[in-house]
């Protein structure tokens, strides 16, 4: 199954559930900085959504508050987004880090460490 685009807002949703586990609608608001804490109400529909897109999941009900966790792991949706990113290079990893250096968010010690995961995958098998 091909996982869904995700808004920033419902990213964070799923941030706070990766972090701190199956939470309550309540305990994921309350995450957010407070001058930018979205409604009740926001965070439990974006949750419901969350759970349509099949990546989040209701486990249990305690008392009136319902409790989600994430069905969907960090790692698959970070490669969804990096997929899409990569999208707006052509799909080519090549430019897009040439932006990156451009920028000053890629340092050689990140190119090092680079090299030494494509060597493990090399060594894997992996392309």
């Amino acid at each position: 199954m091909a996982l869904p685009k995700l808004t920033p807002l419902e990213l964070q949703i799923m941030e706070v559930l990766w972090t701190r586990g199956p939470s309550a609608v309540r305990e994921v608001q309350e995450r957010f900085p407070e001058q930018s804490r979205p409604a009740y109400t926001t965070v439990q529909t974006v949750m419901y959504r969350l759970e349509t897109k099949k990546v989040a999941r209701r486990t249990r009900k305690i008392g009136n508050a319902h409790i989600f966790e994430a069905t969907a792991s960090r790692a698959a949706i970070q490669g969804r987004l990096v997929k899409d990113f990569l999208g707006l290079f052509g799909g080519k990893a090549q430019p897009m880090m040439a932006h990156l250096i451009q920028m000053g968010e890629l340092n050689l010690d990140d190119v090092r460490e680079a090299e030494r995961l494509l060597r493990e995958a090399e060594e894997k098998g992996k392309p």
